[in-house]
């Protein structure tokens, strides 16, 4: 009989612990914000920060086909606004603030230089689309 007890306490002590891990599993908000420089321009381009839906990090918390979202918004750029030469990157973060901390520390950098200009790239017409796997 004791035994029996001992086994269901552990059991649901078992459940409990299994409960809170899948909890932390649960997918959180991926944000991203893209940023295009040139080295024959003195125009920085920086999008807004943008939630990626159904994306979640992997295990080493970084983002899966990151390379996907700099092409898209490289694309972007050359096709639509005909901006050619741009080197595209990509940050991300599941923590919206912090992002925006980054990118107003960056923004500022850049701003010190006096040399380059920033620009916003239109959000009606650029967002980052899910990358294919």
């Amino acid at each position: 009989m004791k035994f029996i007890k001992s086994f269901c306490f552990l059991l649901g002590v078992l459940m409990v612990c299994s409960a809170f891990s899948l909890k932390d599993g649960k997918a959180k908000s991926v944000y991203i914000v893209g940023v295009s420089a040139s080295f024959t321009d003195s125009l920085v381009y920086f999008t807004e920060i943008q939630s990626l839906d159904s994306v979640s990090l992997d295990k080493n918390k970084m983002l899966p086909q990151r390379s996907q979202y700099s092409y898209q918004l490289k694309n972007y750029l050359e096709n639509e606004e005909g901006l050619s030469n741009r080197t595209c990157f990509v940050y991300f973060s599941c923590n919206k603030k912090k992002l925006q901390k980054t990118i107003n520390k960056m923004k500022t950098n850049y701003q010190k230089g006096k040399s380059l200009l920033i620009r916003e790239v239109n959000p009606n017409a650029f967002r980052f689309e899910k990358a294919e796997e």
